[in-house]
């Protein structure tokens, strides 16, 4: 395939799509032992995976903190619709409600996590259209929950690779361990120079 005039070369795989792909498999291979349903963790640790660990604080910040503004704030107007219409159903008043539920969103984003309005506006829309009126609160909290796992799984992934934390403490210990060893070597070495130079006891009864 040519892009521009110039043959399009085939992607590399990279650190961070082994990672991504890691954290959700770990994701999916823990759900398994549960019997619980992995993809909103698996969504949530894709979601969160970054180049390094501080993106991925900021990616998965951005993720689980936008699910648990937009789960909570879609349950409280789910409520306010269920008053009026406790079968459920689709109605006008759902349109106002998606409409205020918008703005609250994203100014209580902008207070608490800026990047979160997107993956709020997801969970909220799917509780306002598309949930069972006896399932609103569960599908919320298990959405929040599962979310949570999937980015813990992100960073702790992301830790023990190439610009993670715990990978960092790694670098920075065996580069201490290595300057302590060339100044204990250093150390002995002088020693040993200075040793060939002291007078031997002969030398010191001629004089």
């Amino acid at each position: 395939m040519r892009h521009n005039g110039q043959a399009r070369q085939f992607p590399k795989i990279g650190m961070r799509n082994i990672k991504t792909a890691i954290a959700a498999a770990l994701c999916a291979f823990v759900y398994y032992f549960f019997d619980r349903s992995p993809a909103f963790a698996c969504i949530g640790a894709i979601f969160g995976m970054g180049s390094d660990l501080e993106m991925s604080k900021l990616h998965g910040g951005n993720r689980l903190f936008g699910t648990v503004i937009g789960g909570l704030l879609g349950m409280a107007l789910f409520r306010i619709y269920l008053i009026f219409y406790p079968e459920g159903g689709r109605s006008l008043l759902q349109v106002v409600l998606v409409f205020i539920g918008t703005i609250l969103l994203i100014l209580l984003c902008q207070l608490f996590w800026v990047g979160g309005v997107q993956p709020g506006g997801v969970v909220l829309c799917i509780l306002l259209f598309n949930t069972p009126v006896d399932t609103y609160i569960s599908y919320a909290l298990n959405r929040i929950f599962d979310t949570g796992v999937g980015v813990v799984a992100a960073l702790a992934v992301n830790s023990l690779f190439p610009g993670g934390f715990t990978f960092q403490r790694a670098e920075e210990y065996c580069a201490n361990l290595e300057k302590k060893m060339e100044h204990f070597s250093g150390y002995h070495a002088a020693d040993r120079e200075k040793g060939k130079h002291l007078p031997e006891d002969g030398e010191q009864s001629a004089e």
